[in-house]
C-alpha cells in the first residue's frame, strides 16, 4: 500500500510545512526574508508559545494581533510609531488550552514585551493548521507538523507507547513511564530508524532513514504531555488514582502524573549522530521560560561517538550521559555492537568520565586556589571530588543482560574494574525479547543479582532496571515502528513469497542497507536490477525456445 511503501522510504523529505518548534529552521527562513529578532524576542515568542499550550499557529498569530482585551493581547496606536518599529505587546496567557506546568516563570501574568509587525505579518502570511495538507507555500509553518497515530497503555498503567507520524509518512516512537510518586519520565526517538545496528536491537533492524530535526523532537514532548495531562484529568475526575502497581498504591493521597520531569533520548536512534538538533531539542527542555526541565533530568545516551561526547561536554556539560557499552572489553563489544569497531572501550569510559567531571574541573580552573589546597595522588580528581559531582550529575553505563559470554561472572570482574574508582553508574537491562535475527534470552534473576554484587564490589553503583512497557513492546531495544515488523526481509512492493528469487535478492539488499525493492501502483518494477533481472529471464527464455525448435526440425528430417 502507499502508507507501507512510504514508511519504508531511505530518506526525509523536504519539511513542508517547517515546525515552529525548531528555531534555527524559523531564524534562517526570517533571515531570508530580511527580518531580524532580538533574541529576547524570540525567548518572549516560544515562551508566550509554551503558555498558550502550542495551538495551530494561525489561530495563535490571530489572537497576539488582536486588540481585544479578552484576549489579553494590545496593540500600540500605530500612529504614535513608525511602521518599522510597530509591534505587538503580549501580556499573561493567550488562552485555556495550557499545558500543565510546574513553570513559574513561564505562567507569570501581567509581562509585557515587543514583537516586531514585520515578524507578526511574516507569521500571519506563512502559518497553516496543524492538520494541513498539500501545501504549497515553501516558507510556511505549523506548530505541529506531526501527529499521533496511536498509543497504548500497557496493563499496570504505568507504560504508554506513543506511535508519532511525522509528516512525510514515517513513524517513530516514544514511551511515556509513569513512576512512584509524581515522576513521569519521557523516552524520546532522535532518527528514523538506527544505523548502528546492534544485534540485540528491534530498531536496529530498520535501518536509517534520517534524522529528525528539533522541532519534531519537541513535538513528541508536546504530545506526550498532553496525553499524561488527560490521563491525569479523567482519573481526578473519577476520583480514582492511576493504578500502576501494587506497591505504588500505597499510598492514600492521589498522585499527581500531570508533569514529565524527566526526558530521555534512549528511543530510536543515535542522538549523537543527529548532535545539532538533540542539542537544541535540549537547550529547549531545560529553558526555564520553556519545559523548565532540571539540568539532571535530561540524559543523553550513546553507542560511543567519541568526538561527539567531547562536543557534548564543551557545549552542554550540565546533562547526563549515558553510554550503552553491553559488554565488558572490546572483543565482545564489537561481536554485539558492529559500531564499536575502531572505538577502544578505554577511551569510550574516558570521555564519559570527563563528562560527568566537566562541571569540576570547570570550577577548579575558576578557583586555582581551592585546587591547590587539595592534596592529589596521580588522580586528576579525588574521591570526594567524584562523589560530590556525581550527585550533581549521572554518568551511566548501560549494559543488557543477554545470556553467554558478557554475562559471565568473569565479564562482571572485568566490567567492575573497567569502572574502578570513577563513580559510574551501571545500570543493568534484563534483556526484553524482540524479533532480531539472532535468538537472545536474558539470565535468571538470580544470575542478574550475583552479577550486580560484583560490580558493585569494585565501588561503582549498579541496579537491575525495572522492565516496564514489556507487554507493549515499549521496554528497552523493542522499539520498532508495527510497519516495518511486516518488511524485516522483504521491503515494499508485491514481492512477497519468500521462496522466490526477487524476495531472496530483496532481502539481500535489504540487510546490506541499499534501495528497497519498491513497485509502482501499477505494478510496474521500479527497481532496475528487477527489469535487468525480467530482460535476462526473457533472453533465457527466448534461447531455450529456439533451441528447443532446432531440435524438433533436426529430428524430423533424420
Amino acid at each position: 500500500t502507499t502508507r507501507n511503501m512510504t514508511a519504508a522510504k531511505r530518506h526525509r523529505d523536504p519539511l513542508l510545512p517547517k515546525p515552529i518548534l525548531c528555531k534555527p529552521i524559523l531564524l534562517a527562513s526570517l533571515k531570508c526574508n530580511g527580518i531580524r529578532l532580538k533574541e529576547k524576542q524570540v525567548e518572549l515568542f516560544y515562551q508566550q508559545l509554551h503558555r498558550s499550550g502550542y495551538p495551530n499557529l494561525n489561530d495563535f498569530v490571530s489572537e497576539l494581533r488582536g486588540a481585544a482585551p479578552t484576549n489579553n493581547v494590545t496593540a500600540i496606536n500605530k500612529g504614535d510609531v513608525d511602521n518599522d518599529v510597530c509591534s505587538v505587546s503580549i501580556t499573561g496567557s493567550i488562552s485555556q488550552n495550557s499545558l500543565p506546568t510546574k513553570n513559574a516563570v513561564s505562567s507569570r501574568p501581567n509581562r509585557l514585551a515587543q514583537l516586531p509587525k514585520a515578524f507578526l505579518d511574516f507569521l500571519s502570511i506563512h502559518s497553516v493548521p496543524d492538520d494541513a495538507t498539500n501545501v504549497e507555500d515553501k516558507e510556511s509553518f505549523a506548530t505541529l507538523t506531526s501527529k499521533v497515530q496511536s498509543h497504548r497503555t500497557s496493563k499496570d498503567g504505568s507504560t504508554t507507547k506513543i506511535a508519532v507520524e511525522l509528516q512525510d509518512g514515517h513513524v517513530v516512537e516514544s514511551v511515556l513511564m509513569r513512576h512512584a510518586g509524581s515522576r513521569a519520565t519521557l523516552c524520546v526517538s532522535s532518527q528514523v530508524g538506527c544505523a548502528m545496528g546492534c544485534t540485540f536491537c528491534a530498531t536496529g533492524t530498520m535501518g536509517i532513514r534520517g534524522n529528525l530535526t528539533s522541532g519534531e523532537i519537541l513535538e513528541q514532548l508536546v504530545h506526550a504531555s498532553r496525553i499524561l495531562a488527560s490521563t491525569y484529568k479523567n482519573s481526578s475526575m473519577n476520583d480514582a488514582e492511576i493504578d500502576i502497581s501494587v506497591e505504588m498504591t500505597k499510598r492514600k493521597k492521589p498522585k499527581r502524573f500531570d508533569l514529565i520531569r524527566n526526558v530521555v533520548f534512549m528511543g530510536m536512534g543515535e542522538p549523537l549522530n543527529n548532535y545539532a538538533n538533540v542539542l537544541a531539542a535540549c537547550r529547549a527542555m531545560i529553558d526555564r521560560r520553556l519545559w523548565n526541565l532540571a539540568h539532571n533530568r535530561v540524559t543523553v545516551s550513546t553507542v560511543g561517538v567519541v568526538s561527539r561526547i567531547r562536543d557534548l561536554t564543551r557545549d552542554l556539560p550540565e546533562v547526563n550521559l549515558a553510554l550503552s557499552l553491553h559488554a565488558p572489553n572490546q572483543k565482545m563489544r564489537e561481536a554485539i555492537v558492529p559500531a564499536a569497531k575502531g572505538t577502544p572501550i578505554e577511551s569510550l569510559i574516558e570521555a564519559l568520565d570527563a563528562h560527568m567531571m566537566a562541571l569540576t574541573k570547570r570550577r577548579l580552573l575558576e578557583n586555582p586556589q581551592e585546587s591547590e589546597d587539595i592534596e592529589r595522588s596521580g588522580d586528576e580528581f579525588n574521591l570526594e571530588e567524584r562523589q560530590l559531582a556525581s550527585k550533581k550529575k549521572r554518568a551511566m553505563i548501560e549494559y543488557v543482560m543477554l545470556e553467554g559470554d558478557t554475562s559471565t561472572i568473569e565479564a562482571a570482574h572485568q566490567l567492575g574494574q573497567l569502572c574502578r574508582g570513577r563513580q559510574l553508574v551501571v545500570n543493568l537491562i534484563p534483556y526484553n525479547k524482540t524479533d532480531v535475527r539472532d535468538k537472545l534470552s536474558c539470565p535468571s534473576e538470580e544470575h542478574m543479582q550475583e552479577f550486580r554484587s560484583i560490580v558493585s564490589s569494585y565501588g561503582s553503583f549498579c541496579s537491575i532496571r525495572r522492565t516496564m512497557g514489556a507487554d507493549i513492546a515499549g521496554a528497552c531495544g523493542q522499539l520498532v515502528v508495527e510497519q516495518e515488523k511486516q518488511m524485516l526481509d522483504i521491503e515494499d512492493g508485491p514481492f512477497r513469497k519468500s521462496g522466490s528469487v526477487v524476495s531472496q535478492i530483496a532481502s539481500v539488499r535489504s540487510r546490506r542497507g541499499k534501495t528497497p525493492i519498491t513497485a509502482d501502483n501499477d505494478g510496474t518494477e521500479a527497481d532496475p536490477w528487477i527489469r535487468r533481472l525480467m530482460i535476462a529471464s526473457a533472453v533465457v527464455s527466448s534461447c531455450f525456445v529456439v533451441s528447443s525448435v532446432l531440435l524438433l526440425t533436426q529430428r524430423r528430417k533424420r
